[in-house]
């Protein structure tokens, strides 16, 4: 399916230091279309932690009839904020609510890309996101950080690729640079989300319990979850932030079309009631459902 983006569109968010931007990326065709929220990771390159990042998901959910909404959150290195900067440097709860903001500003939206008048459905939103996002996505779920919620209800379904896990095991580097990691509460996480975790994803900077931490929001959180584990992921699940990104571990274009296909079946199944995700074979990985 032929797709088009537009970027950025520039929201004015009161109170917030810049302006949110965010890239579109949607199939020329079709109506009744669904809505991703993609929300990006952090990491070493510049703007593969921004609206320009990941599409290697972005263009493929879009071909597949997805409408995909990417902001560039407050902690990417694009913007290269103060450290001074209230939030600073993850800006963990900013992070949310650029998602919801999103959604409060679709008609905005619209109005700069006139080529979604009438095509997509507001009552059918996701949200997706790796790493920090996957903690962004997580809180949209209904995880709380520091005793706060900010779950929306608008949004009806999530994947968690790489996601952040409890908070008694994070590293001393996370205990003293990102303590709201700490305070990680997966309790009341009951919106439908789909856990992708790498057997190999030891992330030994973020956690003192290996691979198994990102498969955390499966266990803890309350059903209906699922669990995807796939065989030699490392953090990059073969490529997914963007395309021959050095800084992946795990380069495969295999494992990132696994990812690829899986996400797309399980948000059809969740936002359409069109598809029985588990049926989409793959030798990549296991799935666990609860």
């Amino acid at each position: 399916m032929t797709v088009f983006t537009v970027s950025p569109v520039v929201l004015d968010i009161p109170g917030r230091p810049v302006d949110l931007q965010l890239k579109v990326s949607a199939p020329t065709e079709g109506v009744g279309l669904p809505i991703l929220l993609l929300s990006h990771g952090q990491g070493y390159s510049n703007h593969l932690s921004s609206l320009n990042g990941y599409a290697p998901l972005a263009n493929h959910w879009a071909e597949q009839g997805f409408v995909v909404l990417q902001p560039t959150h407050l902690s990417s290195r694009s913007l290269n904020l103060p450290d001074t900067t209230p939030g600073a440097p993850m800006f963990w709860r900013s992070r949310a609510e650029d998602m919801s903001h999103v959604i409060d500003r679709l008609d905005e939206i619209e109005k700069a890309v006139p080529q979604l008048q009438n095509r997509w459905d507001r009552t059918k939103i996701a949200v997706v996101g790796h790493s920090m996002g996957g903690h962004t996505a997580s809180l949209l779920l209904g995880m709380r950080t520091e005793g706060v919620s900010l779950k929306d209800d608008r949004v009806k379904a999530g994947v968690l690729l790489g996601s952040t896990g409890r908070g008694d095991a994070v590293t001393d580097v996370v205990k003293e640079h990102y303590s709201f990691m700490q305070d990680a509460d997966f309790s009341e996480m009951t919106t439908p989300a789909l856990v992708v975790a790498g057997d190999a994803d030891a992330s030994e900077h973020l956690t003192t319990m290996g691979p198994d931490w990102h498969a955390d929001p499966f266990h803890l959180a309350p059903g209906p979850k699922d669990l995807l584990t796939l065989f030699g992921a490392e953090h990059g699940f073969g490529g997914v932030s963007g395309y021959d990104v050095a800084e992946t571990t795990d380069e495969s274009p295999e494992r990132v079309a696994a990812v690829q296909q899986l996400t797309t079946a399980y948000l059809r199944g969740q936002l359409l009631g069109t598809t029985d995700w588990q049926d989409v074979a793959t030798d990549q990985g296991s799935i666990e459902s609860k």
